[in-house]
């Protein structure tokens, strides 16, 4: 009897544990890519001409070009 009993009891979290799994099958999770605003993208460009990565020309370069690109 207490063999059935632990027989029975093993089943039972078997079948809960593995019932989780199956359920969570085919759900997959959604990445999503967040772009960074045109506000964001001047701030980024700001940044990198201050801190020498870019000159001021290459500045105003790309500065003119996000803007045109967002109208």
């Amino acid at each position: 009897m207490k063999k059935l009993i632990t027989s029975l009891t093993l089943a039972g979290l078997f079948t809960l544990a593995f019932t989780g799994c199956v359920a969570s099958l085919g759900s997959g999770s959604k990445t999503t890519v967040n772009q960074p605003t045109v506000g964001q993208q001047l701030v980024d460009l700001q940044k990198a001409r201050d801190s020498g990565a870019i000159t001021p020309d290459e500045y105003q370069a790309q500065k003119a070009r996000l803007l045109e690109k967002s109208r």
